[in-house]
This record gives C-alpha cells, sequence and structure tokens, in this order.
C-alpha cells in the first residue's frame, strides 16, 4: 500500500478516518482547462469519471471523500464550471429558459429542476459571505478602502412587491382590508457616482459607477446591508454624500441611522405624484380646474423648494367630505414632513440628481426582470438566493466570487 493510502485524516467525531479505498464517482464537466477534475479519463465536455480515497473512521463508522472538498464537488455530481453556468443562467431567466441556453450554448443536457437547485444554492452561499460581511460591519470591523476621493457619492432605495408561495403570507394583510397578501416587499438599494453635468446644469451619472444590493428582509436588516455596499463603494472617501428616495418613513429612518449627514433628497416625481393625486380627487370631474391647481401648488410652491407655503395652502383647503378632509390634512403632513428634503433650487445649484430614477430603473432590471414574471412564485429563501446572485453578476463581482472559492 503507498504512502498517500496509510493515511489517515481527522473526522467530525475526533477520532481517525483511515484510507480503505479507491471509489469512482462521474461528474459532469464543460471540459474547460482546469475544470475536468484531476484524475477523470476524459477532458471532453460531458461526464468525467473521478478515483478518490475513501476513508473510514472506525469510531463513529462515517466515510468520507476528502478529495471531493479540493475539487469543489462535495454532494454535487456537477463540476464547479457547470455549477458556474447554471448560475449564470439562472440568474438572468426563469430556470427553463436556463437549462435551454445551456443545451443551445454548449451542449450540456441538464434538467430545469438542477439549474434551479444549483442556482439558489450559489446564491445563498453569496448571501452567507455577504451575511458574515455585515456582521462585521455592524461590529465596525471593516476594511478601509483606499483610494481617490469621490466627488458625489449616492445612495437610492426602494421597495417592490415580489410574488410568493401561499406559505410566505400566511397571517399578513394585503393591500386591500380584508384580502390576504400576495406579495413580499424586496427592498433594493443601489450605490452610484456622479463627477459631471451637462450644459444645463442637470447631474450625470458616472458610467457603469451603479451596484445593487437588496433582500426580502426588515428594514432595520437592509439599512445595514446597504451601508455595507456603500462603504465597498468608498462612503469614507466621498466628499458629498447623497440619499435620494420617496417619502417612505422608513427609508429616512434607516438613511438617519447609517447615513448620519448625508444630503437627503425626497424624489421631485414622487412628490408631485402626491399633488396629483390630491387633485383628481379635488376636482375629478374638472380637467381644466384640475390642471390649473396643478400649475399653482407644483410650479409655483413645490418646484421652487417653497414647502412652507405650499403646507398653508394645502391645510387651507376646506371640505366637508371626511375622507377628502383626511387625506388633505395627511397630504399637508407629508410635505411638512419633508420639507427639508424639497429644497429642490438648492439642489439644482449644487448639480445634484433630484429623482430616484436609478432605483426605480433597478427594481424593473434586478427584481422584476427575473421575480416578478408570469407564473412565478417565490419562498423568501429563493428569492433571496437569485437576488444575492443576480446582485452579484450586475455588480461585476461573480467571478470574484469563483476565484474566492477556488482559492478556498
Amino acid at each position: 500500500m503507498s504512502e498517500p493510502e496509510q493515511r489517515a485524516v481527522p473526522c467530525r467525531c475526533g477520532g481517525q478516518a483511515r484510507y480503505r479505498e479507491l471509489r469512482s464517482k462521474t461528474v459532469l464537466t464543460v471540459g474547460a482547462l482546469g475544470d475536468a477534475p484531476s484524475g477523470s479519463q476524459s477532458p471532453e465536455l460531458g461526464s468525467a469519471t473521478v478515483s478518490r480515497p475513501y476513508f473510514l473512521c472506525l469510531d463513529c463508522h462515517q466515510g468520507q471523500f476528502p478529495a471531493d472538498a479540493d475539487l469543489d464537488i462535495v454532494n454535487t455530481e456537477f463540476s464547479p464550471g457547470v455549477r458556474r453556468m447554471k448560475a449564470l443562467v439562472g440568474q438572468d431567466a426563469s430556470f427553463d429558459h436556463g437549462r435551454e441556453q445551456l443545451h443551445l450554448l454548449a451542449g450540456l443536457e441538464v434538467t430545469t429542476k438542477s439549474v434551479e437547485r444549483v442556482s439558489e444554492a450559489i446564491g445563498a452561499d453569496i448571501a452567507q459571505r455577504e451575511q458574515r460581511e455585515i456582521e462585521r460591519a455592524v461590529q465596525l470591523d471593516l476594511p478601509v478602502i483606499v483610494g481617490e476621493p469621490i466627488p458625489i457619492l449616492y445612495v437610492q432605495m426602494d421597495g417592490t412587491g415580489v410574488p410568493v408561495v401561499k406559505k410566505e403570507t400566511a397571517g399578513r394583510q394585503g393591500k386591500l382590508d380584508g384580502f390576504p397578501a400576495y406579495t413580499r416587499e424586496v427592498k433594493l438599494g443601489c450605490v452610484f457616482t456622479q463627477t459631471k453635468w451637462d450644459k444645463k446644469g442637470f447631474a450625470l451619472r458616472d458610467p457603469d459607477s451603479t451596484t445593487y444590493t437588496g433582500a426580502i428582509e426588515s428594514a432595520q436588516q437592509f439599512g445595514k446591508r446597504l451601508y455595507l455596499e456603500a462603504w465597498k463603494r468608498g462612503w469614507s472617501r466621498a466628499e458629498k454624500k447623497v440619499v435620494i428616495g420617496d417619502g417612505a418613513e422608513w427609508i429616512w429612518n434607516q438613511a438617519q441611522e447609517h447615513f448620519p449627514g448625508a444630503i437627503q433628497i425626497v424624489d421631485l416625481f414622487h412628490a408631485r405624484q402626491h399633488l396629483w393625486d390630491l387633485a383628481r380627487l379635488l376636482h375629478p370631474a374638472d380637467a381644466k380646474r384640475r390642471n390649473a391647481w396643478i400649475g399653482l401648488h407644483q410650479k409655483r410652491w413645490l418646484d421652487r423648494g417653497k414647502i412652507d407655503k405650499l403646507v398653508a395652502a394645502l391645510r387651507s383647503i376646506q371640505s366637508t367630505d371626511l375622507e377628502l378632509a383626511k387625506k388633505i390634512r395627511n397630504e399637508a403632513d407629508y410635505f411638512a414632513a419633508n420639507a427639508p428634503r424639497m429644497n429642490y433650487p438648492s439642489f439644482r445649484k449644487q448639480h445634484l440628481f433630484v429623482g430616484s430614477g436609478v432605483i426605480e430603473a433597478g427594481c424593473k432590471t434586478v427584481v422584476g426582470h427575473r421575480l416578478k414574471q408570469s407564473g412565478m412564485f417565490w419562498t423568501v429563501n429563493g428569492a433571496n438566493a437569485i437576488l444575492a446572485l443576480r446582485c452579484s453578476h450586475l455588480n461585476g463581482r461573480f467571478e470574484d466570487y469563483w476565484e474566492s472559492r477556488r482559492a478556498a
């Protein structure tokens, strides 16, 4: 018996597992250089046979294959290269479409279920690594990101519903009274930079500077997640820091907790929408009066940043309709609470963005394109895994993840 076959390896039970024999395993491989496991009989596309030593612990009688960990094929019949391809197609479109793509582009015959399982497993691993980073961030144990100063760095956040299986909405109230919820909210954040503006003074986002992070989780958990992403992007080096969102209370709570000192801006178009919604209630059948009312309140007060006068004008409106009167009060309170975040003339003088179009587009491209297609219903764990995988790819970190796997 050769020397390698005589050696023993540690067992989880604390004992020693000793070499017994060589055992074979069939692995589907793409045949790329370095992908085919060592000991395989063929480097070609398709199945490869791997011979690896089997060790058995005499104390707990559990067997193990240490070489499987070295080859990254533990509990799987797919090589790292095949799993990487499955994850790549799985984050982009439906799992069945991914199966078709693998067949058409690589000649790989796999099942839809295997694309789903591998994609979610890789995504879950990425999510777990991110969670460990988040925990270090909470403990202020983050590396200093060295680099040039960043003129303006933006953080935007928003939420969008994703259809989920029934068990994920148990006990949750839907949007309409008496109806159950059918979706769970994905909280999505993005970070991007700006160094220029156009001839008219309007802000220009730096090309390819946007990264995303998101999950179905509480606002408190999401705030920590977004803080980590901002830190990675150089939050500590930003000369001007800006947080943009709609008027949702949870957004500004997280901005205050994790991004203190940043300029806070309520998306101008959301603010305008509040006025339009109220105008439709005040003048439901008179478009001319409705447009005139909007022109007075939007152009004269909102766009000019004169929010105190806008609030006073709203509170002066009288109505005998109790529901309408309540709506008017709520809108006046909304503008009053967000007044410092609506100083749009000042923001424009600084050549800052005043809209949250980047994150709204992200809700469509990152979340909607993949998780909200016809017939899709997700578990929370499955949706979060695919979100982590998709963000990793869109952020340009997918290959870094695989390099770290190889290094490990």
